[in-house]
């Protein structure tokens, strides 16, 4: 019984991963395949597939995905190599970027957005400089001092 569940374990990428509800993870999170957060994570996602964010899910950090659907809350950069959904029950606060999008009634996105090729070159760098220098040098200064 145990060899035959060794034998067919699955390809990374076609696992689903499940933050429940109730469950916080401190840190960044990393996979081949999907994630579903139902909860909260404070770090960085990336998943290979695709990323899920239900309605009670948080994340605070940067996302990194092929496909994500969103219908939680995202305060960081959102980046979707592909295809993102923000559905109506959503929130973001942060920069997005995706080849296409759509945008349902109701949700909120406060930040920028940058689509086509531009989404392309937002997944080729790395999560640390995407972070750190893209978004110092977009600030002008003294931005800061007026709030």
């Amino acid at each position: 019984m145990a060899r035959d569940r060794e034998n067919n374990q699955a390809a990374p990428e076609s696992v689903i991963s499940i933050i429940g509800p109730g469950m916080t993870i401190v840190g960044d999170c990393e996979t081949d395949g999907t994630v579903r957060v139902e909860g909260s994570i404070k770090g960085s996602i990336k998943a290979g597939k695709a990323i899920v964010i239900g309605k009670q899910g948080v994340v605070i950090g940067d996302v990194f995905t092929q496909d994500a659907v969103v219908s939680g809350r995202v305060e960081g950069s959102l980046v979707a190599a592909s295809r993102l959904e923000l559905q109506a029950t959503c929130h973001i606060e942060g920069e997005v970027h995706t080849l296409r999008m759509q945008l349902e009634e109701g949700a909120v996105l406060n930040g920028s957005v940058h689509m086509g090729a531009d989404a392309r070159k937002a997944t080729a760098k790395p999560s640390s400089a995407q972070s750190s220098s893209g978004k110092q040098s977009r600030e002008p200064a003294g931005a800061g001092s007026d709030r």
